[in-house]
């Protein structure tokens, strides 16, 4: 098959969507890639190295008139119209953006978005959003460390001993488990929060403390639970109870990094205004949700300001600051789901008894199929 890779036109997208590792393994599959002049330079990757392991470089237009286009965020208008009326368009289309989905379909693209990938076994290798999010949580880590105006570890020197810093994580998916293992490794003391009692575990063995909230009725410990991997929703009583324990270690905190989100809804509040002021003057706060309206009512998207004292950080395209492991990463993901829609004599084939293929279809014949 032809497969197309377009450079990102997505402001401050550095990533890209195939790396030469992944090309290779394709072209030995028989494929044949065309690959967008400069696609990878922002992730460390020369059109050379894409020559090397037999790519073809090309134009957008090139690119994009192929069988199969390979994306990272979802084409804008001004691509759409490049590409090919019934092609395949692979990648982050955000399966939550109405808009998107109707402007894909009126352009006859056949689309797939990975996000929407069940979160099963079988489906782990394919994950874009906990192969990102590991980076994210590394990255805001190393960002807030950046901003932090003292050391992370505990340091006891000629001059007397400084004290490690108190780093507290608010939500422990795959960003916030990542980013205690690293304020770890920095030498910080850390404390972790999340409505799932399940993770507990899991944030002890990575040497946190887990911030405990007991439940008290039913409802709170179902929505606790949780449905496909994501938090849903907590009951008001038991959010009330959770803000007053978080409350008492965000006012403790030197560092806070939060990393709640719900799909397809606004971020929830876990750092109040109140919260903020009552923190010590130089606390750093990195909000990983801010793309989402943020944890934190304060955090501007894709800036860092400061307020009461405190600095917010509020990126909304953490994993793009890692673009080369980023990239390599995600071109896996790719690989790996392309195996379930062609086949090994290299033609395509959409099976919709297969749970991800028909999980991650968003738009084809001209309508959207997300349902």
């Amino acid at each position: 098959m032809l497969i197309g890779i377009p450079a990102e036109i997505t402001a401050g997208e550095t990533r890209v969507a195939i790396t030469p590792e992944t090309a290779k393994k394709l072209k030995a599959q028989g494929h044949t890639i065309r690959i967008q002049s400069g696609a990878g330079v922002a992730a460390s990757v020369p059109d050379d190295a894409y020559r090397a392991v037999g790519a073809e470089i090309t134009d957008a237009a090139g690119a994009y008139a192929c069988d199969i286009v390979l994306k990272v965020r979802c084409p804008l208008d001004s691509e759409m119209a490049l590409a090919k009326p019934g092609s395949v368009v692979v990648g982050m289309l955000n399966p939550f953006d109405a808009a998107g989905l109707q402007r894909l379909a009126a352009a006859q693209l056949t689309s797939f978005s990975l996000e929407a990938a069940p979160r099963t076994s079988r489906a782990q290798s394919m994950d874009v959003l906990s192969s990102q999010a590991n980076i994210a949580g590394y990255k805001a880590v190393m960002m807030a460390a950046d901003q932090y105006q003292r050391f992370f570890p505990m340091l006891m020197t000629a001059a007397g001993t400084v004290k490690a810093a108190r780093v507290v994580i608010l939500g422990v998916g795959v960003a916030g488990l990542q980013a205690i293992a690293t304020a770890k490794r920095l030498g910080a003391v850390i404390e972790a929060s999340d409505v799932r009692p399940s993770v507990k575990e899991q944030v002890e063995s990575l040497g946190g403390k887990f911030i405990d909230v007991p439940y008290e009725t039913d409802e709170e410990r179902e929505a606790a639970v949780g449905v496909g991997g994501y938090a849903k929703p907590m009951p008001p009583s038991w959010m009330a109870r959770q803000k007053i324990e978080v409350a008492k270690r965000v006012a403790q905190a030197d560092v806070v990094i939060t990393t709640a989100l719900i799909p397809g809804r606004a971020a929830p509040v876990l750092v109040t205004e109140e919260m903020v002021k009552a923190m010590k003057p130089g606390s750093v706060i990195v909000d990983l949700a801010a793309s989402q309206g943020g944890n934190c009512p304060l955090t501007e998207a894709d800036k860092t300001v400061v307020k009461h004292g405190v600095t917010l950080m509020g990126q909304t395209n953490i994993a793009a600051l890692v673009a080369a492991d980023a990239s390599a990463l995600y071109a896996r993901n790719l690989l790996d789901f392309l195996k379930l829609i062609i086949t090994k004599e290299g033609a395509l084939k959409i099976d919709l008894e297969d749970d991800i293929v028909a999980a991650c279809l968003m738009t084809q014949g001209g309508e959207v199929k997300r349902k």
